[in-house]
């Protein structure tokens, strides 16, 4: 783990800092990206989602499917959290916070998109960082491979009727067209190229040397991404600054929960602590660039849901610390 990717929290801070700053002083320039858009995707946010989401895809290997046989308690711990567990929990966090505790200090139609961008955040496990996890934790890296790979499979056709399903049950209008569209844009294409780019690169040294290569585009991206979206949510966040704070107070409880509920899984299936610190993180951790850039999609780039999306990647990082740590104090209570 890099020094820049190490304090990657204070990057996202410094560019939400950026944004706000910006979305006052030249709302102009923020205005001329925001109408940059075809087909309700925003077409700069789009290219900086697929610098952040293509570098990640070339490190999935289907190939490791077939290892599925070695260690399938892991597996199936991964699977059984992220999707059976994890989307519902967030919306049910969602509305109990949005809709009951924090009901009096905010207005509905907001509640109502910070619900679907917690929605969007929940149904998205980790494809990229959770490897940084994984190495943190001296995980077992092809098996982290592994489960990734059979997320992102999943995702390709879970993701959207997840979705559609939560926000649905949440009384939000879902525009399906554009979800799907927006799932095949960013997570199957993305996949598909990276996919093609492992074929066309051959040997795995070869492929993790082009993954170098290209990483800092995706961390560019990101922070662009942040940039543009704060500045969009500038003027809203300088009149309601508690705003940031009540989102990011369903997220860390959703973290903290859903590692906890992995993490004794594992520990009561016995599975050894290299494969069961990456299979709980994988749950913990979200796949925040897939969710701005649905929540962009679906309800425009200076919508609630977005702002719900990106305050996910300011709380991911510090509570992943946290949670790194403390697997890390307590591999020895796992089984060799």
């Amino acid at each position: 783990m890099g020094n820049f990717e190490k304090y990657l929290s204070i990057w996202i801070a410094l560019a939400m800092i950026g944004g706000i700053i910006l979305g006052n002083t030249v709302p102009s320039l923020i205005d001329a990206i925001a109408a940059a858009e075809w087909a309700q995707v925003n077409l700069v946010v789009a290219v900086l989602i697929w610098a952040m989401v293509y570098p990640m895809m070339v490190g999935v290997d289907p190939g490791s499917l077939k290892n599925v046989a070695r260690q399938p308690r892991g597996l199936m711990i991964t699977v059984v959290v992220n999707w059976l567990i994890k989307p519902f929990t967030m919306a049910a966090l969602a509305v109990l916070f949005f809709e009951y505790v924090f009901a009096s200090w905010i207005q509905p139609e907001d509640a109502s998109q910070y619900i679907a961008g917690l929605i969007l955040l929940g149904a998205a496990p980790c494809t990229a960082m959770v490897f940084v996890w994984s190495q943190l934790t001296r995980g077992d890296e092809n098996y982290t491979l592994l489960q990734v790979s059979v997320n992102d499979m999943i995702m390709v056709v879970a993701f959207a009727p997840i979705v559609a399903f939560l926000l649905g049950v949440s009384d939000i209008v879902v525009p399906w067209e554009t979800l799907v569209l927006s799932v095949a844009l960013f997570v199957a294409l993305p996949l598909a190229a990276g996919l093609v780019t492992r074929k066309w690169l051959g040997s795995p040294a070869a492929i993790a040397g082009f993954q170098a290569r290209i990483k800092p585009f995706s961390i560019i991206g990101l922070i662009a991404t942040v940039v543009i979206l704060f500045g969009l949510q500038g003027q809203v966040i300088v009149a309601r600054p508690a705003v940031i704070a009540l989102i990011a107070v369903p997220i860390i409880v959703q973290s903290y929960g859903i590692f906890a509920i992995a993490y004794a899984a594992a520990f009561a299936l016995k599975v050894p602590h290299r494969i069961a610190a990456p299979c709980a993180l994988i749950g913990t951790s979200n796949f925040f660039e897939l969710a701005v850039a649905v929540a962009i999609s679906l309800f425009g780039l200076n919508s609630g849901a977005a702002l719900a999306t990106v305050v996910g990647v300011l709380v991911e990082v510090p509570v992943m610390l946290t949670l790194v740590a403390f697997a890390n104090r307590t591999r020895a209570k796992f089984a060799p």
